[in-house]
């Protein structure tokens, strides 16, 4: 069924499909539209969904409509990436060693270089590639020039006159070394503080060959930097006009496929049923509030098995930050369990030294790293905390001339770390419940200043909480503006049916 939830039409001028930023540095703006694409690939449903019926019968679409919705998503995704992740930044490619591309890379860069090479060793120097490449560097430079620099453009043109350029080398009158020191000269005047250096050190280099692959070098690191200033600049304006256009976007693509929302309608159903078994209030009225269902909704996505379950399609460009905090609410639940279980085993003099505790804590962070993952053995992970907090608790006894543990408590607490994690641990289930209590407290008090109440058992880790609550909030509450519409619709109808039902 095709959700339209708002006919309002969006603002006339929307925001480039494809950053501007991004435009400035063609290999930049590839990478980072590829990265997106992979992750698209990567978390994008699959669209078996098992034996639902559909609503309607599908619709054929041309092969271009779906390459256009298609290339909409990926532009979708890179606004959203620019708008979500603050520190978002244009990376240079790096193919890794031994790969084909980089082999195959690396033999056309050498030929190309020792072929300059060639053409300065012969008698008289033959300049025909030193003029392509001086070619390139003129438009390098005037890419990096606003509208208002003329009078640097004037020079660039001037120097670097190909037409000129190319008859001097006829006439064998043509100063390399003069173009090279105007060019560092004119790039020292462009790039960002942070390549003063890089520039300064062109200066040094006095052959040819290495002086051109150094300074086209230092111009693709300037080409990020122009992108990324870019980028940052055009984040205010794209924050403002984000939400239509995600929306928007969003509309276009799931249009052109049916049932393209029965991944969230079936994660809202699960939610409401989940809220209403565990709310007695609202099993018992026959109603429960949208908003604490499609809280409730959110904060299921931190368990969810992504292995075998379809994401929800409005919050997939964001699954693998989802999963990032999945894996670290799991570490920082397992950190208050430890906590909590070395200071229920020790007495009240250990655990009230600040630094020793933040000691264990620091451990504990390092050893747990990695923990929730598939490639990291939980059991293992546990057991050596287990010894690693007995050497630390024996040593600190015995510097303070406590009594050191025996056996047999040492054996004792190296069994419930090894069990800290089970699905039956009390202290376990006690820390996670909590934990979600926080969390949907902060979801609750998203759009207050006040950092919500911090439940009984978690001080210890209350710096944690607050920074995965910052970002979870951040996340979910960007969502909830970019999709309200769909999720009211949704929400009506299945609430509605649920105080239908005797």
């Amino acid at each position: 069924m095709p959700f339209e939830p708002d006919k309002s039409q969006p603002p006339e001028k929307e925001p480039s499909d494809e950053p501007s930023g991004a435009n400035r540095n063609s290999s930049g703006a590839d990478v980072s539209e590829e990265s997106v694409r992979k992750r698209i690939r990567q978390n994008t449903p699959s669209p078996h969904r098992g034996n639902t019926p559909q609503a309607s019968p599908p619709r054929f679409v041309s092969v271009e409509e779906l390459m256009d919705a298609a290339k909409g998503v990926t532009n979708m995704a890179l606004a959203h990436e620019i708008v979500v992740n603050g520190g978002f930044q244009i990376k240079p490619m790096e193919l890794p060693q031994g790969s084909l591309e980089r082999t195959v890379r690396d033999i056309v860069h050498k030929a190309f270089w020792d072929c300059l090479e060639t053409q300065f060793s012969e008698d008289p120097p033959v300049y025909d590639h030193a003029i392509i490449l001086l070619g390139e560097i003129k438009e390098a430079l005037f890419s990096f020039l606003l509208p208002g620099h003329t009078r640097l453009r004037n020079q660039i043109n001037e120097v670097l006159d190909l037409e000129l350029i190319k008859q001097e080398a006829e006439n064998r009158v043509l100063d390399i070394p003069k173009l090279a020191n105007f060019t560092i000269g004119m790039m020292g005047t462009l790039c960002a503080p942070a390549r003063d250096e890089e520039v300064r050190k062109l200066r040094d280099i006095k052959e040819p060959v290495p002086l051109f692959r150094a300074i086209f070098a230092v111009l693709d690191l300037m080409k990020l930097d122009m992108a990324n200033f870019a980028i940052s600049s055009i984040r205010p304006h794209l924050m403002q006009q984000s939400v239509e256009y995600e929306r928007k976007k969003f509309q276009d693509f799931f249009d052109k496929q049916p049932n393209s929302l029965e991944s969230v309608t079936s994660w809202l159903q699960e939610s409401a049923a989940d809220l209403t078994a565990k709310d007695s209030a609202a099993a018992s009225s026959g109603s429960l509030c949208p908003i604490s269902v499609l809280n409730h909704a959110y904060i299921r996505l931190l368990t969810w098995d992504h292995e075998s379950k379809a994401f929800p399609e409005t919050v997939v460009m964001d699954q693998i930050r989802f999963q990032e905090m999945k894996l670290e609410v799991t570490q920082i639940t397992l950190l208050g369990t430890l906590l909590l279980i070395i200071q229920n085993s020790t007495s009240p003099s250990v655990t009230s030294n600040t630094a020793f505790m933040d000691r264990m804590k620091s451990i504990i962070r390092l050893l747990l790293e990695g923990v929730g993952s598939p490639s990291v053995s939980t059991e293992e992970a546990l057991a050596t905390v287990g010894e690693k907090i007995c050497v630390e608790l024996s040593s600190y006894l015995s510097q303070h001339g406590a009594t050191p543990f025996s056996t047999e408590r040492e054996e004792s607490l190296k069994g419930q770390i090894r069990t800290a994690a089970t699905p039956s641990n009390q202290i376990y289930r006690l820390i996670d419940s909590r934990i979600q209590t926080f969390l949907l407290s902060y979801l609750s008090a998203a759009n207050q200043r006040s950092v919500p109440a911090l439940p009984g058992g978690l001080s210890q880790i209350q710096k944690e909480l607050e920074e995965i609550g910052v970002k979870f909030a951040r996340l979910v509450n960007y969502n909830k503006m970019v999709f309200s519409p769909y999720y009211d619709s949704i929400l009506s109808t299945i609430l509605n049916k649920q105080e239908a039902q005797p």
